[in-house]
């Protein structure tokens, strides 16, 4: 029993390698010319409506370019960009974006302390999970679990991404777990909580 479970520890290892290894960051950086129009060239994105994706996972960003290419997950723009990428490229593109260096964002002082208690403490009545369980004290996240780091993430961006899962727009969530969430949510809370999201660090 010990020797099959040693196995499979080194087995996960090794694979966990070859995962991180597999993207260049040099190779990245020059197939995220047209990636830039939209998120900057650095991946700090100068438009709230566009994800910062500087110091996202690797592993993260990989499987949300995938699942655009794949069409689990939906945007016109990103799905028709994703679509000519290779494994390589997004490998590639991750890598270099998870390189950089994410900007702090600012929280609204008005909401700060709603959105402060929903992510450190959840909303027991409701039935809503404490954000920091997956994304941790800092927002940044769970690299391994592919959950996103948040820590400075726009806040009109945070709202819509919420809004989506809560209404199904999205569904590529690991067993639905922003969905339940976020569907027990109202506007000012989601509000609260993006605001509050964008000024952590």
């Amino acid at each position: 029993m010990i020797y099959k479970t040693l196995i499979a520890v080194v087995a996960s290892i090794a694979l966990t390698g070859v995962s991180v290894a597999a993207g260049n960051a040099s190779d990245g950086k020059a197939k995220s010319v047209s990636c830039g129009a939209c998120h900057g060239t650095d991946g700090n994105s100068p438009n709230p409506a566009w994800p910062k994706l500087a110091g996202q996972g690797a592993a993260y960003i990989a499987k949300q370019l995938a699942d655009f290419k794949a069409n689990k997950r939906n945007d016109p723009l990103m799905s028709s960009q994703a679509a000519a990428l290779s494994s390589q490229d997004m490998e590639d593109l991750a890598a270099y974006f998870s390189s950089q260096t994410g900007s702090q964002g600012a929280a609204d002082e008005k909401l700060v302390a709603a959105g402060a208690k929903l992510y450190r403490g959840g909303n027991k009545k409701k039935g809503v999970a404490a954000c920091i369980a997956c994304h941790g004290p800092t927002g940044a996240g769970n690299p391994s679990a592919k959950f996103p780091s948040l820590s400075g993430q726009h806040a009109a961006y945070l709202e819509k991404a919420m809004k989506d899962f809560r209404s199904g727009a999205r569904t590529n969530d690991m067993n639905k777990m922003m969905q339940l969430v976020a569907e027990k949510m109202s506007d000012a809370e989601i509000a609260a909580v993006a605001s509050y999201i964008s000024g952590l660090h």
